[in-house]
């Protein structure tokens, strides 16, 4: 609660968060009431329903480079205001659209907006946050998690009346978080730094090794650099943590085991908890490149662990099960705290000076990505092929996780050395200068 009055970033960085909860308070309530929406008010069937969600998902992925491309060149602050507005109209707009192409268009412009979003707030609270970018993401992360809870909570009032009218009430209250958040962003400043991202001096990140081009000349293109293209697309398992929380969890309980179906909620439960009173620590022991760098070994080991338990939650009783099965939500969520962290702080080392917000919003596609893919794989493949299909996935992700930790290396240590390189050249040609 101290850090909360007093985070990264005075005054801004407070208002920001508080934006955050009412924002993360209105998905909250979306997140629980939106399936159930669109199969009983809506009249949607199933096949109609994985169309719309898969829609969602495919515009989400294209939220993150924009809104990266978009900050190069207009001030974060407005761009986040825009976005939550967009959502505000985008949420109303369901009150009143029948045909089922615009409610397609609808949801894939909320999804759109929704990741567009949470990529500029990543933005803001690096430039804002400057050096302690990892503790305000530590407050960050705490606040939504809280929302998410309070949102969980105050859909499942609405979803006890059941009514028509009470899941409009739920989608007004989703849109007027949006309102909200905007009045807030709008009380804050633009951060420093406009079209590049804050970050340390002196820590060996080595932003220069990409820097703008020579004499000035135009930033570089992450679509272009095949090297963060590689660690973005390493980074798409090691986001597979919420998809095995949200999906896998609860499907193998219901399929695969004889644990009670009461022990669900306690998945969420634990998970709200654990990353409220944890993720501020956790994040202080993974600050820096080299610790986040090793932060993604222990992502893999965690998450293998946790597949092992799954693997194993099917050969006993309904006690032994729900034990197992709480003892997997406990690592899995170890596995998101280490993550959370350790992707965000790559994902800023390892982009150049001078276009760190293209970089970080092609970054974003990571998990965007792996929202879309990920349940598939999980119900797809991984469910299908039983608990041989979780310890695959438990070695493949710890496997992968090792080749990004070598890669992620590699890259600082280039990039270390082309900066003292520049460093050097920029010297003796000082040197020279004062002798002529």
């Amino acid at each position: 609660m101290a850090q909360l009055r007093r985070p990264p970033g005075g005054r801004d960085a407070r208002i920001m968060l508080f934006a955050q909860l009412l924002d993360r308070t209105g998905t909250g309530v979306w997140a629980a009431a939106s399936v159930l929406f669109f199969t009983f008010v809506a009249g949607l069937d199933g096949r109609h329903l994985g169309l719309l969600l898969g829609a969602a998902g495919v515009a989400g992925i294209a939220g993150s480079p924009l809104a990266g491309h978009l900050a190069g060149r207009f001030p974060v602050r407005s761009l986040l205001i825009a976005c939550h507005l967009l959502r505000l109209a985008t949420l109303c707009a369901l009150l009143v659209v029948t045909s089922f192409q615009l409610l397609l268009l609808v949801v894939a412009v909320t999804s759109l907006g929704d990741r567009a979003a949470k990529t500029l707030e990543m933005l803001f609270a690096t430039r804002v946050a400057g050096e302690r970018r990892s503790a305000y993401q530590a407050l960050s992360r705490s606040s939504a998690n809280a929302g998410y809870g309070i949102g969980a909570g105050i859909a499942a009032i609405g979803l006890a009346v059941g009514t028509e009218a009470a899941y409009q009430v739920l989608i007004l209250g989703n849109a007027l978080s949006f309102l909200a958040a905007a009045a807030l962003v709008w009380r804050t400043r633009e951060p420093r730094g406009h079209g590049h991202v804050t970050a340390r001096t002196g820590t060996g990140e080595g932003g220069a090794a990409a820097a703008d081009g020579p004499l000035g000349g135009p930033a570089p293109s992450p679509w272009r650099d095949r090297g963060y293209l590689r660690f973005v697309l390493l980074d798409i398992p090691m986001c597979l943590d919420s998809t095995i929380l949200d999906v896998g969890l609860p499907l193998w309980l219901v399929e695969h085991t004889d644990a009670p179906h009461a022990v669900i909620p306690a998945f969420l439960v634990i998970n709200t908890v654990l990353v409220v009173l944890l993720q501020i620590r956790v994040s202080a022991k993974v600050e820096g490149p080299r610790r986040a760098t090793g932060a993604v070994l222990v992502y893999g080991l965690t998450l293998f662990a946790c597949c092992a338990l799954m693997a194993a939650s099917t050969g006993g009783g309904s006690w032994t099960a729900s034990a197992v099965l709480l003892a997997a939500a406990v690592l899995v969520t170890f596995a998101e705290l280490m993550r959370s962290v350790s992707s965000w702080e790559l994902a800023v080392f390892l982009a150049p000076e001078g276009a760190k917000a293209s970089y970080l919003g092609v970054a974003g596609m990571a998990q965007s990505v792996q929202k879309s893919a990920g349940p598939l794989l999980l119900t797809g493949v991984v469910m299908t092929a039983g608990p041989a299909g979780w310890l695959v996935l438990g070695a493949a992700v710890a496997g992968l996780s090792v080749v990004q930790q070598r890669s992620s290396v590699r890259r600082l240590a280039a990039m270390k050395a082309m900066k003292a390189m520049k460093a050097t050249t920029a010297t003796t040609a000082a040197a020279d200068i004062r002798t002529t």
